[in-house]
């Protein structure tokens, strides 16, 4: 439980769900975490719930001024960055017909430059053989009636992590993306009403060769073991945490 002793990580998007999951992993492996987030009592609480491993930081991933104050603050704390979460983002649902632009700019401005400034604005705080981790899905791979935009962002997750893991090379710096399946989380539960949430999480489930939803918890020990030296050969890479959804 110890296998990341001394780390200085950032977990973005931390409050709820798969990021806060992982900060929570990542304190509890030995790491000390810095978590962002939009609302104060939501970062507030998640620290709380972390505890004194914990440092949270107001911020909004795709407003590049909040992400230089983000590093600021990690600079002045802690001098150094040695695994970066970036998990920040969301969407919502829309057909094609439906989408308009400020649908494409939001989701878009989050999951795809939101992670660009996020990664880039982290370089001169990344020490050399730092573990960079950002978050895709299976929408990535797949068709999703309704969810075109989200997927096609989550596609260009993918591809940062292959082409920037070639431009940080001589640092040895790995980029890797995580790609969960339907997770169980408020973002997951807030696409549909309160109404229709049973019937989607029914509907997901039995897509899925397990036969259910995945847990936050279970996305989290994987982001834990990519940032581990355990993983010190996984570069490039697309880990499917999914119970086989992404194979079907």
């Amino acid at each position: 439980m110890n296998a990341l002793n001394g780390k200085i990580a950032l977990v973005t998007g931390g409050t709820s769900g798969i990021g806060l999951a992982a900060a929570h992993e990542l304190a509890a492996q030995g790491a000390r975490v810095f978590i962002t987030g939009r609302r104060q009592p939501e970062l507030d609480a998640a620290v709380a719930a972390i505890g004194t491993a914990a440092t949270g930081i107001r911020a909004d991933a795709a407003v590049l001024a909040d992400l230089d104050r983000v590093y600021a603050t990690i600079a002045e704390k802690a001098g150094r960055l040695d695994i970066l979460f970036a998990n920040a983002g969301g969407g919502d649902m829309l057909p094609l017909g439906a989408i308009t632009e400020a649908h494409f700019d939001r989701i878009f401005g989050t999951n795809v430059r939101g992670v660009l400034f996020t990664v880039q604005k982290a370089l001169p705080l990344l020490s050399d053989g730092a573990s960079v981790i950002l978050t895709a899905s299976t929408t990535s791979v797949q068709g999703t009636a309704g969810f075109s935009v989200y997927s096609a962002s989550k596609a260009a997750v993918r591809n940062f992590a292959r082409s920037w893991s070639l431009d940080l090379k001589e640092r040895g710096i790995r980029v890797n993306a995580i790609s969960p399946g339907p997770v169980k989380t408020p973002g997951l539960g807030g696409l549909v009403s309160e109404e229709e949430r049973q019937g989607l999480f029914d509907y997901l489930a039995a897509q899925v060769p397990l036969g259910r939803l995945g847990e936050a918890e279970e996305i989290a020990k994987a982001v834990a073991f990519l940032a581990s030296d355990a993983a010190s050969f996984i570069n490039a890479s697309e880990l499917f945490v999914d119970g086989g959804m992404a194979q079907v």
